[in-house]
């Protein structure tokens, strides 16, 4: 599998793979399966594999000619019988780990059901059960989580997905500070939450001259509440006023009339229903099914300086991640997470975000099981479309290769390698095109979507 050593915002950075050769783009190489070995073995099984095949055909040509002729599953079925790779592949998988070389590990989030899988790993016992001795620390708010990373108070953090690439471009920051996403922690998850006094103001454009809370300026709510109403002929910058508020304030802040509405996320959203200040108006999934929201953050240095540590804590978090998508296992973890040194909220409410059925302020019972889903894979295509809206609202000033960055930022190798070792499917690409309110992200054009364009008709 390809893996990064090369500064990460280098022009001239590359990948090196088990093929012998170097790659511009993607996590996998051609040359090889993508898929986990048919023993079961997962990484091991391909380590294995790779290792052979290069010891056989060391010539680039040779071996990439022999895949393509006969196929990889033909290949190695060949191969294996005239060389043990089941015993190979054994003996990899049963080598005892590079020893932890940082045990005690700090890290910061948010108290929100974004942050899931970060939180429950403590009480249900994901991080012990990779070796690791963890404190979750809650914290007031995203700009406090960013400085308390990049001073190093914090090994690693829960971060909106935004928050490593402006940071990694200087973007809203000093100085560039190379910070990467290594897993996703949440997709869906958001809603927009309007004020009681605006039920019979549904309709967007009727919105100029609202007061909107985001939970931070890079972040993908304030990217799709401004997508949002665009689309309905406002523009963000003009005709409404948007603020970044932290999430746990935002219910307070619509009860005292400071702010008409937020699109913030759960377990806010319905918190505001729960305590009859606000409605639901929209689930952000209505807008884009499948959308990131928050990440899973560490520090470039992290990755090579202790290698060991982080593939650890990336195990647990991807292992923690699967836990939590599983719709059998919801309840259990919405009454983990929701007591006073995590979420600090009535079980309730949290049981109404991670079940998917819930109230939602205007007299209904809904049922959205996939309100909020759990998936660790960093789609560099989900980075790139991000970027895009960086650039479109004027917070990145200069134009960038939006792939690359992706690429460096979010390190789905690193990801497909943890998951595929715990046994979880991986998709065979990086990229894919989504839709965001009936509009079509192409990763191969993605300049249309940095065009301001305030829908007019």
């Amino acid at each position: 599998m390809a893996r990064r050593f090369t500064n990460p915002f280098d022009q001239s950075a590359s990948l090196a793979c088990g093929c012998g050769r170097t790659h511009e783009a993607g996590f996998a190489c051609d040359d090889l399966p993508n898929a986990p070995a048919q023993d079961g073995t997962g990484a091991y099984g391909e380590i294995a594999e790779q290792a052979v095949l290069r010891a056989l055909y060391p010539d680039d040509a040779t071996r990439r000619g022999m895949l393509r002729a006969v196929g990889a599953g033909t290949l190695f079925a060949a191969i294996n019988a005239f060389f043990p790779l089941g015993a190979a592949r054994e003996a990899l998988a049963q080598a005892p780990a590079g020893a932890i070389e940082k045990r005690d590990l700090k890290i910061g989030f948010i108290p929100i059901t974004c942050a899931t899988p970060i939180i429950m790993a403590d009480p249900m016992g994901f991080y012990r059960r990779h070796g690791l001795n963890v404190e979750v620390i809650r914290t007031a708010g995203w700009a406090v989580i960013r400085d308390r990373s990049i001073a190093r108070e914090y090994d690693a953090a829960h971060m909106l997905a935004p928050m490593p690439l402006a940071m990694s471009l200087g973007v809203g920051v000093a100085q560039p500070i190379p910070f990467a996403v290594a897993a996703i922690e949440n997709v869906n998850g958001q809603a927009i939450t309007l004020a009681n006094k605006h039920r019979e103001r549904r309709n967007p454009r009727d919105w100029r001259g609202f007061r909107f809370a985001v939970p931070f300026d890079f972040s993908i709510h304030n990217y799709l509440l401004r997508h949002y109403v665009a689309e309905h002929g406002l523009d963000p910058d003009r005709d409404i006023q948007i603020r970044a508020v932290p999430p746990p304030e935002m219910v307070a802040n619509l009860r005292a009339d400071n702010i008409d509405g937020f699109l913030g996320p759960d377990p806010f959203n319905q918190r505001a229903v729960f305590d009859g200040v606000g409605f639901i108006h929209i689930l952000t999934k209505e807008l884009w099914d499948g959308h990131p929201c928050c990440a899973f953050a560490v520090p470039r240095s992290m990755v090579t300086e202790t290698p060991n540590t982080f593939h650890a804590l990336l195990r647990a978090i991807v292992e923690a991640t699967a836990h939590s998508h599983a719709p059998q296992n919801r309840r259990e973890v919405a009454a983990a997470i929701s007591g006073q040194n995590y979420l600090n909220q009535p079980q309730t409410v949290v049981e109404q975000v991670l079940t998917g059925t819930f109230a939602d302020g205007l007299g209904r019972v809904q049922r959205v099981p996939d309100r909020i889903g759990f998936d660790p894979f960093p789609w560099h295509s989900m980075a790139m479309w991000i970027l895009t809206q960086m650039r479109r609202w004027g917070q990145l000033q200069r134009d960038v290769d939006y792939r690359q960055v992706a690429e460096q930022v979010f390190l789905a190798t690193d990801a497909a390698n943890a998951m595929r070792a715990l046994g979880q499917p991986v998709p065979s690409s990086t990229v894919q095109s989504f839709q965001v309110m009936g509009r079509t992200f192409d990763p191969a054009n993605p300049a249309p979507w940095t065009e301001r364009g305030i829908r007019t008709s």
